[in-house]
């Protein structure tokens, strides 16, 4: 079976930006807010500090609108010229009111429509999909995607098991099509509802709609089972990123970037290893961020973009919950 893109317009990433809040929260920080400390936390995450937004009147968007104006001055892109947004997000300035519209609006984007995708810390990479699928399909010729999440505004800070993990930010890529041959060249996406016991936020859906017992029970933060998250995700994304590599015939030696979602550098180490990739291979600064949900893979690319050149092969690995993981294969367009 050809797993290759077969429409005569191949997709390509043609700019990127990116934002993170100023404010640091830093180990020797969370070491006064929970019983935790500096080596505790390198040792089991590979973070040291996570960037939070501090100000109560500041949501997600703000984070996405900053993270879409980054790349459209840097790119000198006209706005009106965007024809769809996308923003992947676990945390909607609302329910109901799509937070793509509100960044579309807020950007000069006048032409174009806006929804957004859950789908986690996965949530990104499919929208990768998504946004290449509108351009090869021939029917839209700039699509921004933007992945962003204010995870501080979901997490407990009592809780020393998912404090230490989280940080907010935004980041951006503009998809159009691809005058160069490189672009999105194949994906392999899985998922497993039955995770999701094991990595959600129980209350404020239909299934448990907010109630005083459910605010005093702290049932609208996040919860994670750690342990059962990290088996998946090595095993899941490990498997994920062969599949993309056998069917692609790329190996190890061919492989410019492992582009990894950024939750855990054990996560992340285990993967390389498993698909026999050197660490100079792997985008990493989940020291510096945390894992900032669907902003990872974009903030990665923001990070990179200067060690990029036309024609490298990025391999990009995620897993969130949902259970929702997948793998894909992009050669850099410029």
């Amino acid at each position: 079976m050809n797993y290759m893109n077969p429409s005569p317009i191949k997709a390509a990433i043609t700019a990127v930006g990116a934002y993170v809040p100023e404010d640091k929260l830093t180990n020797a920080d969370l070491e006064k807010m929970v019983d935790t400390n500096d080596e505790w936390i390198v040792a089991r995450t590979g973070i040291k500090e996570r960037r939070i937004l501090k100000d109560p009147s500041k949501g997600t968007s703000f984070m996405a609108i900053k993270a879409a104006e980054d790349l459209i001055k840097k790119n000198n892109i006209d706005p009106t010229e965007i024809e769809a947004v996308i923003v992947a997000t676990v945390t909607p300035d609302m329910h109901v009111a799509a937070t793509a519209a509100y960044v579309a609006s807020k950007i000069g984007a006048t032409h174009a429509f806006g929804y957004d995708l859950q789908a986690a810390c996965s949530g990104f990479l499919y929208g990768m999909s998504n946004a290449s699928n509108m351009i090869a399909g021939g029917r839209y010729r700039k699509v921004l995607l933007i992945g962003a999440d204010k995870m501080s505004s979901i997490v407990d800070y009592t809780d020393r098991t998912t404090c230490i993990i989280f940080g907010d930010a935004a980041g951006a890529v503009l998809f159009e099509a691809s005058s160069s041959g490189y672009g999105w060249e194949d994906e392999y996406f899985r998922s497993d509802g039955n995770g999701r016991l094991f990595l959600n936020i129980k209350a404020g859906g239909s299934l448990f709609p907010t109630s005083k017992e459910s605010i005093e029970g702290g049932m609208h933060n996040l919860y994670q089972d750690g342990k059962t998250v990290f088996k998946f995700a090595v095993s899941e994304m490990t498997h994920a990123a062969e599949q993309i590599m056998q069917r692609n015939d790329i190996d190890a030696n061919t492989i410019t970037y492992l582009v990894p979602h950024q939750a855990n550098k054990r996560i992340i180490d285990a993967v390389a290893k498993r698909i026999n990739l050197s660490h100079d291979k792997v985008m990493s600064n989940i020291e510096y961020f945390g894992n900032t949900t669907a902003a990872t893979l974009p903030l990665l690319l923001r990070d990179y973009e200067s060690k990029l050149s036309p024609g490298d092969r990025l391999v990009f690995a995620a897993f969130g919950g949902g259970f929702t993981w997948g793998a894909a294969y992009l050669t850099w367009a410029y």
